[in-house]
């Protein structure tokens, strides 16, 4: 695969990313900076904002110029052309939390998760799964408690819903819509070099997922099975989204967060967007279904 160098970035967590079809641009988030950044290919050009914390994650909006955002411990709106925040709600996941991974399903709802974030000794399984309905009401979901929550991600016909906790080293599936099914192990990477991160799903229903530490991309097909490994020229992957007019790019964010001076000179593009063709196309992105002057409103 010509693994190539889309934005040079140099970001610190980058993650997050999202293509978004009406304005044909490429969104992602550095979580570690507070910033959520930009990119649009027809011409190159780069923006990123501000966030008022750490942004962990985000979907698009049915509501145009808006995006719903996953902030370390608050869900808002944030509307691109004005800056305006609007706070939805308080994120109440436990003693050092924050907000994690997520992605919309099919349905237009948010579903995200949280990670432990001690301040000294490891991460503990103290964090969880939620979703953010239409109504803008949140719900914690009956999944596995988790250390880190990632891969959060929907099949094409949005009946199986992946995720995982990446300290686990194990992708986990379940049925999935208004109620869950139980819980069962999609993929395990066993004793090997990685964690599973973020994930996105191809047209096919190909599993694409980045894995922390190991210097690639994994795509397993539905039952489960490794279909494809792409090694990519930074050790610190972090999740993929499908892009571009026919959803046929597959773009990738990484990160130097861990990683000491000697590392970072190795590893000179740790940090960058990048992307490849990939063969396969993807899928659009759902896009939250809540609406943005509910909050106004309130």
């Amino acid at each position: 695969m010509d693994v190539r160098i889309a934005v040079q970035a140099g970001n610190r967590l980058g993650e997050g990313v999202l293509w978004c079809p009406r304005a044909q641009a490429l969104y992602w988030t550095d979580i570690q900076d507070a910033m959520l950044w930009r990119y649009v290919p027809a011409d190159g050009a780069v923006r990123s904002w501000p966030m008022p914390e750490r942004l962990a994650s985000f979907a698009l909006c049915e509501a145009d110029g808006w995006l719903l955002l996953a902030l370390a411990s608050r869900l808002a709106f944030f509307h691109l052309a004005s800056g305006e925040l609007r706070e939805i709600r308080r994120i109440d996941s436990g003693p050092d939390t924050r907000a994690n991974d997520g992605a919309c399903d099919r349905q237009g709802r948010f579903v995200f998760g949280t990670l432990h974030e001690p301040a000294h000794g490891p991460k503990q399984p103290l964090g969880g799964f939620f979703r953010l309905n239409q109504d803008l009401t949140l719900e914690a979901l009956p999944l596995p408690r988790v250390a880190i929550a990632n891969s959060v991600a929907f099949s094409p016909d949005g009946a199986t819903l992946y995720f995982c906790d990446s300290l686990r080293k194990r992708i986990e599936q379940c049925a999935y819509g208004d109620e869950m099914g139980p819980v069962s192990t999609f993929v395990d990477l066993g004793d090997g070099e990685g964690e599973p991160d973020g994930s996105a799903v191809d047209a096919q229903g190909g599993v694409w997922n980045a894995q922390w530490g190991a210097s690639r991309l994994v795509r397993y097909l539905p039952d489960g099975r490794e279909d494809r490994v792409v090694a990519v020229p930074t050790a610190q992957p972090t999740r993929p989204a499908f892009g571009g007019a026919q959803l046929d790019t597959l773009y990738f964010t990484s990160a130097h967060d861990g990683m000491d001076v000697v590392t970072r000179a190795i590893d000179r593009h740790a940090g960058d967007v990048f992307a490849f063709e990939p063969g396969v196309r993807g899928l659009p992105e759902p896009r939250f279904a809540g609406d943005p002057d509910a909050v106004a409103r309130r």
